[in-house]
């Protein structure tokens, strides 16, 4: 959500590597730079103003001018007053049993699904979960968290089929209880608007459970209109933190900054695709990072532990340090990649990421374009897998009959390997071998 802004925001910073001594004229012209570039991404003027005149109060502070590496010295400013404004949270994962989450949010935000994730995230660590939907007005609600509930597998589906708010909180409580759980996370029902009917209901599942958090589930495609949410729900509610939804789409982030600011909630989580997997924790620092274009390798390898074994890493580790990919090694890394987010997610964790995304072939590896890719890829014999170059004219028909695919598609995966053999090439040259051998451990 953030790219358009970190995009700006490295361009900004190369020129003034690029400049050598600076001027105080260049750090001026460098933070208006940076208020544009935060304007555009949707942040709030006052947000903006206060946070360009901080900036800029401790770069005279510190004499960047004068200073033995002035561009890094702006740059480690920003940064630190980035992650100030992000704001450092703690993760909702105490030792108080049962933990009990509340979710709200305007109907539409993905709440329940958020939900679902939640109780994933929570399960991949250990927890014993359970979820439970207080939703009795949309007859979806209550079956769609099951469903979720199910796919995750482990997870307690703590439903009273009573249609009072209050037997179904009961028996939550009395389930969890049981059931010996560790987290317990509440659905509650999506609205329009903020009414006082409803806001009264959620007020009594608040007085009967107890809740440890209450998290406001806010899609950041709705622009400044998360922020009225948010700043609404924020004084009618003691908000404990914010869950940003659909923030791998194209919105411009700067409205997440805004939130923080100036409701000072803190952000808890970020939905980052459709998977109930594809939910992460919000470090300010790590988002500072990747928004300045510094990376955040730690997130990649964290993300790589849940998807490869540590043998997996190892045996691919040795090959990218002989220089060895074939196509079945693609094959099999489109499939690691998808299931971390697809390929620009990866980037993006890299020093500089946004810049190789233009490689040729290393464009958005999604489910659809895996499976087609991976037909083409057993259509052919064991020696085109592991020599593309001896795949002409005729050998493309075969291998796009033979995967139901046309020989458009068999040219535009070709081109695609070969990219991401330029790609791992620079890879090579930034230690990946040795990041690799990391994971699992």
């Amino acid at each position: 959500m953030f790219d358009s802004f970190s995009g700006k925001i490295f361009g900004i910073f190369e020129k003034l590597r690029r400049s050598g001594v600076l001027k105080e004229t260049d750090v001026d012209e460098a933070l208006r730079a940076i208020r544009i570039a935060l304007l555009e991404a949707d942040v709030s003027l006052e947000v903006a103003r206060k946070f360009i005149a901080d900036v800029k109060e401790k770069a005279i502070g510190q004499n960047v001018v004068k200073s033995v590496s002035p561009a890094q010295t702006v740059i480690k400013i920003v940064y630190d007053h980035l992650v100030e404004l992000l704001g450092k949270s703690e993760l909702p994962d105490r030792n108080k049993k049962p933990y009990k989450i509340m979710t709200v949010g305007l109907q539409g935000a993905g709440k329940t699904t958020t939900t679902g994730k939640l109780a994933k995230f929570f399960s991949k660590k250990g927890k014993k979960v359970a979820t439970a939907s207080t939703d009795i007005h949309r007859p979806a609600a209550i079956e769609q968290l099951r469903i979720l509930s199910q796919k995750i597998g482990g997870i307690v589906f703590a439903q009273s089929e009573e249609n009072s708010v209050k037997e179904i909180c009961k028996f939550a409580l009395e389930t969890v209880k049981n059931e010996n759980v560790d987290v317990l996370i509440l659905d509650t029902a999506g609205r329009l608007h903020i009414d006082d009917v409803k806001m009264e209901e959620i007020q009594e599942i608040r007085r009967i459970t107890e809740p440890d958090e209450i998290f406001l589930v806010a899609d950041i495609m709705t622009g400044q209109d998360a922020f009225n949410i948010a700043k609404k729900f924020s004084e009618a509610l003691p908000l404990s933190g914010l869950i940003l939804t659909r923030a791998d789409g194209d919105a411009r982030g700067g409205v997440a900054l805004s939130m923080r600011a100036l409701t000072g909630c803190e952000i808890k989580f970020l939905c980052t695709g459709e998977r109930l997997e594809d939910i992460e924790f919000f470090d300010a620092e790590r988002i500072a990072s990747r928004l300045l274009g510094m990376g955040d390798v730690v997130s990649l390898v964290e993300k790589a532990q849940e998807n490869f074994s540590r043998e997996e890493a190892e045996k691919a580790a040795k090959k990218l340090q002989a220089g060895i990919f074939t196509f079945d090694d693609l094959a099999s890394q489109m499939e690691n990649i998808s299931k971390m987010g697809g390929l620009k997610t990866i980037l993006k964790m890299f020093p500089n990421g946004g810049q190789l995304e233009n490689l040729p072939g290393v464009g958005d590896v999604s489910d659809k374009a895996v499976t087609g890719s991976i037909a083409i890829i057993k259509s052919m014999t064991k020696k085109e897998r592991a020599n593309h170059k001896i795949i002409n004219g005729s050998r493309k028909k075969r291998i796009a009959a033979g995967s139901g695919t046309t020989v458009q598609e068999v040219n535009k995966l070709i081109k695609r390997y070969e990219g991401m053999l330029d790609f791992l090439k620079k890879m090579r040259k930034k230690g990946l071998g040795k990041m690799m051998s990391m994971i699992g451990k």
